[in-house]
């Protein structure tokens, strides 16, 4: 085969989307439905007792917070459960001796796991500018923080459907690792309301360096750098990549 397979890439993303569409109470509406109520219980709950936070309104201020944390969830749980269910069942076989490239197949699973997170993120940015003022005052930051996370938490995604091999490993990472992470990455307060000692232990925190930057992209504010957050990101999104290249050129957990 010569040239890239853009029609392999296509039938994978149409079939992984497709199943969305079937899917649309769990995939759209369960996961706005939850967000809006972690907005109105935090919103409601500390925002009566913590009026702004850096100059922002407390409402405002954790809605780039909530926008991550679904990003995060979905990205990793749409790519994780699309790569494992055709394992599960037998078919990722068929896929693996089609004449297609590592490269297309994973364009073609994490494409769609991308995009249906990053549908999710601007429906509840729609959702949450009818609730409280929103102002992004860098409209292109804010899209290239989301397509960045979005692509690098599915590519994660993809890596945890490889390694896993039955449905509770497959909720371990996205359930004990990433959830917990991204509340205490500064999603909800700023780092700078925190004692010394838990702000230096929060820097080693990676999904802060996501939520910081992305906030910025919103209000200006930060806990770190912007430049910094996006060198996070692409670092992250190269380690992700050398390891699912490791992964096709070994046939770790494909071969058997």
């Amino acid at each position: 085969m010569t040239g890239f397979n853009w029609r392999a890439v296509w039938a994978i993303y149409r079939f992984e989307m497709a199943r969305t569409r079937r899917t649309i109470l769990q995939s759209i509406i369960s996961p706005v439905i939850s967000t809006s109520l972690y907005f109105v219980v935090f919103g409601s709950a500390i925002g009566s007792r913590i009026q702004t936070v850096e100059g922002v309104g407390y409402g405002s201020f954790i809605v780039p917070g909530l926008i991550m944390l679904s990003l995060l969830q979905q990205s990793v749980s749409n790519a994780s459960f699309g790569i494992y269910f055709p394992k599960f069942i037998g078919t990722i076989y068929e896929v693996l001796s089609a004449p297609i490239s590592f490269i297309e197949i994973v364009m073609g699973y994490v494409g769609a796991a991308a995009t249906k997170s990053l549908m999710l993120g601007l429906i509840i940015l729609a959702t949450a500018s009818l609730i409280v003022p929103i102002t992004i005052a860098h409209p292109a930051i804010m899209l290239a923080f989301m397509v960045l996370t979005a692509v690098s938490f599915a590519l994660l995604g993809f890596i945890i459907g490889i390694w896993a091999d039955n449905f509770e490993k497959l909720q371990l990472v996205p359930l004990l690792v990433i959830t917990p992470l991204v509340f205490l990455g500064g999603s909800f307060y700023s780092v700078s309301m925190l004692p010394p000692a838990w702000q230096m232990v929060t820097y080693f925190n990676p999904v802060l360096y996501l939520v910081s930057g992305f906030r910025w992209s919103f209000f200006e504010v930060s806990d770190v750098s912007p430049l910094l957050s996006l060198v996070a990101v692409a670092g992250f999104l190269a380690i992700c990549l050398a390891i699912i290249w490791w992964i096709f050129k070994t046939g770790y957990r494909l071969r058997s």
